[in-house]
């Protein structure tokens, strides 16, 4: 068992506390997990490799989570106009790593960076995938939130 997937175990079944030298980081991915998980239809996997975390709807990827780096990265997809701004602006935002750059992009978690923000982006990249969906997933979605 990798020392990502031992993490993982212990966050998604832990009664006790567990101490990390980066608390910042436990707390991040509690956090960023389930934010992605409260969207409808989303659910987790790791299809690439045990420290890449993948939150996707209809199978559809919206968002990876690198648990192996300090500070935890995350590629969200991106309006390739709106990308570019992003990273223009903000130095902690870069082309999404081995991602299509025109499409994805990459932020560090850095403490300065508000929740709030990483919210709007995860909620943005959510919305670039439903987009995309057949109508009938995308009728589906719109459906589960309005309940």
């Amino acid at each position: 068992m990798t020392i990502a997937q031992s993490f993982w175990k212990l966050i998604n079944n832990s009664y006790g506390f567990y101490v990390f030298s980066n608390f910042t980081l436990f707390m991040d991915i509690l956090v960023l997990r389930n934010f992605c998980l409260s969207k409808p239809f989303a659910y987790e996997d790791f299809p690439f490799d045990d420290t890449t975390l993948v939150f996707k709807v209809f199978d559809k990827m919206f968002a990876l989570v690198s648990l192996d780096t300090i500070p935890l990265q995350i590629s969200l997809k991106c309006d390739p106009q709106f990308a570019v701004q992003l990273r223009e602006e903000h130095e902690f935002i870069r082309p999404g790593y081995h991602m299509n750059k025109k499409y994805w992009i990459t932020v560090e978690l850095l403490p300065k960076v508000a929740d709030s923000f990483i919210f709007d982006l995860i909620n943005h990249s959510y919305s670039e995938v439903i987009k995309k969906l057949p109508k009938k997933y995308q009728k589906q979605v719109l459906q589960a939130r309005d309940e």
